[in-house]
C-alpha cells in the first residue's frame, strides 16, 4: 500500500456510503481519499504521514450549503449588524453606537432585525430618526425581503405619498400615504440604489471573512444564491472570480446568476457570456437564480388561495408571482436546453407549483438533461405536489432551521395561513417519503449558517435550546439524523455537481470535518451541542480549533 499524506484513525467515521456506512480509519494522499476501512488502512502510514487520532470523535464528509449569500453576509458582518438580539431598545442602542463609531460614513447600512420585534412586523422611520436624524439609514431585516429606512433616506430617494409601489414590491405607508419607513421586496431598491456600494476591497474582505467563518462551521462548499445586482447590493461575481484566480477561494463554490425579473429571454445570451467569464478553478457560475415569489411574513409568498386577515377571513391577496408563470415555463425550457441549472426561490405553494410546472415543461421539450434544477425554501407545499419532485428530478433545497415554532412563525405566519395550510409547511418527511432528493442550506445572512443547528431542527423540529413546553412543529415531517446529515453532505454535493464529494469513499476529494463527538450515540435533543474541531478541503486543513 502506498504511503498516505494524512490518516485518520480511532474512528468512528460516518462515510455516508450505503455500502459501508461506518469505518474507523481513512487515508488521504494529495487531495483525495485513498482508503477507507479499519486496521488495514494503518499500513499506509509512513514516516511523513500526518496521523490524526479521532479518539472516538466522529469524522464526516464536509458540510455543503445549498443556498447562502456569502459575500453579502461577510460585508454585513462588518456593517451595522443587528443579529443576535430582538428588542427594539437593543436595536436602537446598536444603531446609535455604530453611527457614533463611524462618523465618516455617509450612510448607515447593515441589517439583521427581526419582524416579530415590532407590532405587525413593521418598525417606523421615527424610531430610526430618534437615534440617527441627520444621516440616511437603511437596514435590511433578517430575511432581506424588507428594509427599514429613516426619514432622511426616504427624502434622499425622493419617496413621498405620491410615489407608486413598484410592480414587485410595496412601500408601507402611514394613514395619509406617507412612507412609514419599511420597504418590501422590490421597493428596497428605490432607496438602496442611492446608498454607496461596498468597494471591491470591502467585498473581497467580506468574502474572506465569510469563508473563514463558514469553514469554522465545517462548510467546505456552497452555492451562492444571488450573483447580480439586487436591492441596492452590488454584484459579487467579480469578487468570487478574483478569489478563484488568486487562490484565496479555498471553498468549492457554485454561483447562481440573477434572473432580472423585469426583463425576459433577451437576457439569456448575457447569462451565457457571464457563465463563461466567471467560471474559474473552484468557482463555477453555472446556475440561474429565479425568485418566483416573496415571503409569507409580508404576504408576498405566492399562495394558491388568499391569505387570511387578523380575524381569520380571506383577504384579496394571494401573494406575488414575480415572473409570469407562462413566461417562466418558456424561460426555464430555454435555460435547460443550454445546460443551466435553475435555482428557484419558491416559498408559497403557488410558486412551488409554478416552478415544478416550468421544470415539467423543460423535461417535455428537452428530455432529461440532468441539470439538477432545485427549489429553495419550500415553506408551503401543496400535498398534491409532493410526489412531483421525484417524478421530475427536482431537488428539494431545504432550510431546516425555519421549521420550528418561534415568534415569526407563530405570530406572523400561522394565523394568516390558517390551520390547513399551516400544516403543509416545510414537509421534509413527506418529500423524503415520496423519493425526492433533499439538499440543505441556511440562506445566511437571513438565518444562522450553522449546519449542526439546521440538522438539529430537521431531526427535532424544535430550535436548539427550546424548552420542553415548546411543541414539536409538525412531528410527522421530522427526518432521522442520517437523512438530515445526508442533505447537508451528499444531497448538496449532488445539487452542486460535486459528485466526488459528499461521501467518504476511495477516489473522492478529501473534504472532511472532525466533530467533537458522535451525535449518533447521543439523544437527538443533544445534536446542537456538537461542535466542529477541524475542517479539511482537498486534504488541507482550513480550520483547526483544537
Amino acid at each position: 500500500m502506498n504511503r498516505a499524506d494524512l490518516v485518520f484513525t480511532g474512528g468512528p467515521i460516518h462515510t455516508g456510503d450505503a455500502a459501508r456506512t461506518r469505518a474507523t480509519a481513512l487515508a488521504v494522499t494529495g487531495e483525495r481519499i485513498t482508503a477507507v476501512g479499519h486496521d488495514e488502512v494503518r499500513e499506509s502510514i509512513g514516516p511523513g504521514t500526518e496521523v490524526v487520532d479521532l479518539r472516538g470523535r466522529l469524522l464526516v464528509a464536509g458540510f455543503q450549503d445549498a443556498h447562502v449569500h456569502a459575500v453579502y453576509g461577510g460585508v454585513e458582518m462588518a456593517s451595522c449588524d443587528l443579529t443576535g438580539t430582538v428588542t427594539v431598545a437593543d436595536y436602537l442602542a446598536r444603531i446609535a453606537e455604530y453611527a457614533a463609531a463611524h462618523p465618516e460614513k455617509e450612510w448607515i447600512t447593515g441589517g439583521g432585525w427581526s419582524m416579530e420585534s415590532f407590532d405587525g412586523g413593521l418598525p417606523t422611520r421615527q424610531l430610526l430618526d430618534s437615534v440617527v436624524p441627520d444621516r440616511p439609514v437603511l437596514l435590511s431585516n433578517r430575511d432581506h425581503h424588507g428594509a427599514w429606512a429613516n426619514t432622511r433616506a426616504l427624502e434622499l430617494a425622493g419617496l413621498t405619498r405620491d410615489t407608486p409601489d413598484p410592480a414587485d414590491g410595496r412601500i408601507e405607508r402611514e394613514p395619509d400615504g406617507t412612507p412609514s419607513g419599511v420597504l418590501q421586496e422590490g421597493a428596497i431598491g428605490l432607496v438602496g440604489r442611492h446608498a454607496p456600494d461596498p468597494t471591491a476591497a470591502d467585498r473581497k474582505a467580506g468574502l474572506l471573512s465569510a469563508q473563514a467563518m463558514l469553514h469554522s462551521l465545517g462548510i467546505t462548499a456552497w452555492q451562492d444564491a444571488l450573483l447580480g445586482e439586487f436591492g441596492g447590493n452590488p454584484d459579487p461575481s467579480d469578487t468570487y472570480l478574483e478569489a478563484a484566480q488568486d487562490g484565496t477561494l479555498t471553498a468549492r463554490v457554485v454561483g447562481a446568476l440573477w434572473w432580472d425579473r423585469e426583463r425576459g429571454a433577451e437576457q439569456i445570451p448575457e447569462l451565457v457570456a457571464r457563465r463563461a467569464t466567471y467560471t474559474h478553478g473552484r468557482f463555477r457560475a453555472s446556475s440561474i437564480k429565479i425568485m418566483q415569489d416573496g415571503i409569507a411574513e409580508n404576504f408576498t409568498a405566492a399562495l394558491t388561495a388568499p391569505y387570511l386577515d387578523g380575524c381569520g377571513c380571506a383577504t384579496g391577496n394571494s401573494g406575488l408571482s414575480f415572473v409570469d408563470p407562462v413566461a417562466l415555463r418558456e424561460h426555464v425550457t430555454a435555460l435547460d436546453a443550454l445546460d443551466f441549472q435553475v435555482h428557484f426561490h419558491a416559498l408559497g405553494d403557488r410558486a412551488v407549483r409554478e416552478a415544478l410546472d416550468a421544470i415539467e415543461a423543460a423535461v417535455a421539450a428537452n428530455g432529461r438533461r440532468g441539470n439538477r434544477h432545485h427549489l429553495a425554501h419550500l415553506q408551503v407545499v401543496h400535498p398534491d405536489d409532493l410526489a412531483r419532485f421525484a417524478a421530475l428530478g427536482a431537488i428539494a433545497n431545504i432550510q431546516p432551521l425555519w421549521a420550528a415554532h418561534e415568534p415569526q412563525m407563530d405570530e406572523l405566519t400561522i394565523p394568516f395561513l390558517g390551520p390547513e395550510r399551516a400544516g403543509w409547511q416545510y414537509p421534509f418527511g413527506g418529500l423524503q417519503r415520496t423519493g425526492a432528493t433533499l439538499a440543505a442550506g441556511s440562506d445566511w445572512p437571513v438565518s444562522s449558517p450553522v449546519p449542526i443547528d439546521g440538522i438539529h431542527v430537521a431531526v427535532n423540529r424544535r430550535e436548539p435550546g427550546a424548552g420542553p413546553d415548546v411543541p414539536v412543529f409538525l412531528p410527522e415531517q421530522r427526518l432521522d439524523l442520517a437523512a438530515a446529515l445526508a442533505a447537508y453532505t451528499a444531497g448538496t454535493a449532488h445539487l452542486n455537481r460535486l459528485d466526488d464529494t459528499g461521501v467518504l469513499r476511495a477516489g473522492n476529494l478529501a473534504d472532511l470535518v472532525v466533530l467533537d463527538r458522535d451525535p449518533f450515540a447521543a439523544p437527538a435533543e443533544e445534536i446542537a451541542d456538537t461542535r466542529v474541531l477541524r475542517t479539511y478541503v482537498g486534504g488541507r486543513a482550513v480550520h483547526v480549533a483544537e
